[in-house]
C-alpha cells in the first residue's frame, strides 16, 4: 500500500512530514513542472473531474490536497458560493494565494493550512469535495476518506482524479519509460530536489487504483463508486457520493 512510499528514504519522520517538505521544496516550480510533464493534458483531466459536480450544483466546496489551487479554480464553472482549499504544505499555498489574488477570485476560494486525515470542519458542511492528485499522498488512505465523508452534506458528491497505470501495449511501455527514466530526471533538473519526481513514479505505483481504489471509497462508507479512466489509463477520475 502507499502507506509505505516515502519521498526520503534516509528520513526517520512520518510520511506527512516528508510529504509537506517535498512540495514545500517544490512548490515554486510545481506549476510549471505539472503543465510541461503532462504536455498539457493534465488541465484537461480537471475539467472532465469537475464536470462530475455540475448536476449537483455544489455551492460550498471543498478542495482537498489543493496545492496551488488549480482544482479550487477549475471548480468555478459550477459557479459556487464559496471554494475552500486545504493543504499541508505552506510553500504550495503561498504559491496558490498569490495565483488567487492576481485573478481577484478571493472572495471565492479561500485557501488555508490543513490536514486532510483531520479536517477542521464540522459534519456535513460541504456540498462536495474535491481532490486531485492527492490521496495517494495520505499517511493513512482509510483514515482521510472516512474524515472527507464526516464533513459532506448525505447525497453529496466526492470526485478523486489520480493517475493510474495504462494497461495496453505500447501505451504501458512508453509510460513506463516515461515515468521512471525521463521524469524523474526532468523533475530534478528543475525543482532541485533529487527525490520528489522519483517519489511520484513510486507513489503511483504502490497506490491501490481501478477497483481496490474503490472498494476503499466503500469500506469509508461511500456508495455509488465508479472509476472513468482518462487518457489510455495515464489518470482516471474516481466518483462516489456520501
Amino acid at each position: 500500500m502507499n502507506e509505505t512510499v516515502t519521498p526520503y528514504k534516509e528520513s526517520t519522520t512520518s510520511k506527512k512530514s516528508q510529504v509537506a517538505l517535498m512540495f514545500n521544496n517544490i512548490s515554486k516550480k510545481y506549476d510549471f513542472l505539472n503543465h510541461f510533464l503532462s504536455l498539457g493534458i493534465d488541465k484537461f483531466w480537471r475539467r472532465k473531474a469537475i464536470s462530475l459536480l455540475l448536476p449537483y450544483e455544489p455551492q460550498h466546496i471543498l478542495d482537498i490536497a489543493t496545492g496551488t489551487g488549480d482544482l479550487a479554480i477549475s471548480a468555478l464553472k459550477v459557479k459556487p458560493l464559496k471554494i475552500v482549499g486545504i493543504d499541508i504544505s505552506e510553500g504550495m499555498l503561498e504559491v496558490g494565494k498569490e495565483k488567487i489574488k492576481k485573478k481577484k477570485l478571493e472572495h471565492i476560494i479561500e485557501l488555508k493550512l490543513g490536514d486532510s486525515e483531520n479536517l477542521q470542519f464540522r459534519e456535513n458542511e460541504f456540498d462536495a469535495a474535491i481532490v486531485a492528485f492527492g490521496v495517494r499522498n495520505f499517511e493513512n488512505l482509510q483514515r482521510g476518506l472516512v474524515e472527507i465523508k464526516r464533513v459532506l452534506k448525505p447525497g453529496s458528491p466526492f470526485v478523486i482524479l489520480e493517475f493510474s497505470k495504462p494497461r495496453i501495449f505500447p501505451v504501458k511501455q512508453i509510460y513506463n519509460f516515461y515515468f521512471k527514466r525521463i521524469l524523474p530526471g526532468v523533475g530534478r533538473m528543475f525543482s532541485k530536489d533529487k527525490s520528489a519526481y522519483s517519489y511520484l513514479p513510486e507513489s503511483v505505483l504502490a497506490f491501490p487504483e481501478g477497483k481496490y481504489f474503490l472498494g476503499e471509497l466503500r469500506t469509508a462508507g461511500f456508495q455509488s463508486t465508479r472509476e472513468k479512466r482518462l487518457t489510455f489509463g495515464v489518470a482516471s477520475i474516481y466518483f462516489a457520493v456520501k
